[in-house]
């Protein structure tokens, strides 16, 4: 899982110069704003670790008509100071209401991993509020909400074993991953983040009116094709899967085929 601690770094920079002289300061759930000037927006939730940096370049990849909106959660980047939510009902009580607040609609929601889960919860606590549903569901490297993951137990490793576990997952820099202190710092965030995905329990409710589109890849332990094909149970609206070759973080490796396929559902 990746801690970007780079991108973390530059996004505390960016938010900082925004939030200063007559500039209007971001709400900390969107360090980069949320798209005003484009017709459609695109909420993007980060994996376990990770922060909104990670969707940064995005918004170089989708034409001028889709704004990329990075999530920054509680815990890192912009907010590293605060303290991490480790309940991903709680992240979408408190997420979704920022969104509709802040969000101009027509907006979609996509999320990797963790960030998965914590879409489809948004989707649904904005549903529970009666307010209008985002326009599409985008979904990457997470079996259903109704499948559990398998425990990884993060709490507590010295740093040369948790080094072991993050290797074996896969997209964590090796310049971190041979840097105790790093480890050290980023663990809290880890553990929490990794909370969130093994200790979610699944509430039946109606599936969701809405498009979902779920990226899959070949070599993900986390989430095979074929689980990953249990969303379908998700949505009374239609259905579609791509399937990468490559690990847990082949949707970044393919980015442009991710954000192609985004581009031709939403632009108007």
């Amino acid at each position: 899982m990746s801690a970007e601690p780079d991108g973390n770094a530059a996004a505390m920079r960016s938010g900082a110069r925004r939030s200063t002289g007559r500039t209007r300061p971001r709400n900390p759930w969107f360090p980069f704003g949320t798209g005003e000037g484009a017709p459609v927006r695109l909420l993007c939730l980060p994996h376990a670790g990770a922060g909104a940096a990670v969707y940064r370049a995005w918004a170089r990849g989708l034409p001028g008509t889709i704004a990329a909106c990075p999530v920054e959660p509680p815990g890192r980047g912009t907010r590293s100071s605060e303290q991490p939510l480790t309940s991903a009902v709680e992240i979408a009580r408190q997420l979704a209401p920022e969104v509709l607040a802040t969000v101009r609609p027509p907006y979609a929601i996509f999320g990797h991993s963790t960030g998965a889960l914590c879409a489809f919860e948004v989707v649904r606590e904005i549903r529970r509020l009666g307010a209008p549903l985002p326009v599409h569901l985008y979904v990457a490297g997470r079996r259903p909400p109704s499948m559990p993951m398998m425990r990884t137990e993060l709490a507590g490793l010295p740093a040369d074993e948790l080094a072991v576990v993050l290797r074996r997952l896969g997209g964590t820099p090796e310049e971190l991953l041979a840097d105790p202190f790093l480890l050290e710092l980023i663990q809290p965030l880890l553990v929490a983040d990794f909370h969130v995905n093994e200790m979610y329990r699944y509430r039946a409710e109606p599936p969701l009116p809405i498009p979902i589109t779920a990226f899959a890849s070949t070599e993900d332990h986390f989430a095979e094709p074929g689980q990953v094909a249990g969303w379908q149970r998700e949505t009374t609206d239609r259905y579609a899967q791509l399937v990468f070759n490559g690990g847990h973080f082949a949707i970044f490796d393919n980015s442009p085929t991710v954000l192609g396929r985004i581009a031709a559902d939403l632009e108007p």
